[in-house]
């Protein structure tokens, strides 16, 4: 093995520094951009044409067009944001809601309370199943 080994060692400090803050940067880049067109997607009151045109901006002269959209339409991507997941809450409420049975425990509550008019003799059997046929179909 002719040659000189380069070890870890030799590595100086400050350039193992400035190599991991390198990373981080394009790290925060690229999760920046992709928030960018992120939001350009979700935004409903862009038409297709101003969101090409941004797309087209953010990808062809990137630095200068995440720069641009963050100056000209960063103050309401939070907003957009917040709105966006409270729809995604409002969605999976209202999908729990339907697959429990949102009347306040659902069908196993009904059979209960039939069951319990069986008992008081307010009903009879005929009319008990009836009523638990169209409970449980």
């Amino acid at each position: 093995m002719e040659g000189q080994q380069i070890l870890a060692y030799d590595y100086p400090l400050l350039g193992a520094f400035w190599t991991v803050m390198w990373i981080f940067l394009w790290v925060m880049w690229f999760l920046l951009l992709f928030r960018v067109i992120t939001d350009v997607f979700r935004d409903d009151s862009l038409n297709g044409w101003t969101k090409a045109g941004w797309l087209i901006f953010v990808l062809i002269v990137p630095f200068l067009g995440v720069l641009v959209y963050v100056i000209v339409r960063g103050k309401k991507m939070g907003t957009r944001e917040i709105r966006h997941a409270q729809e995604r809450q409002a969605a999976m409420d209202d999908y729990i809601r339907r697959t429990a049975g949102g009347d306040g425990g659902g069908s196993a509550t009904e059979l209960a309370k039939l069951s319990e008019l069986k008992a008081k003799g307010d009903i009879t059997e005929a009319e008990f199943q009836r009523a638990k046929e169209k409970i449980l179909h």
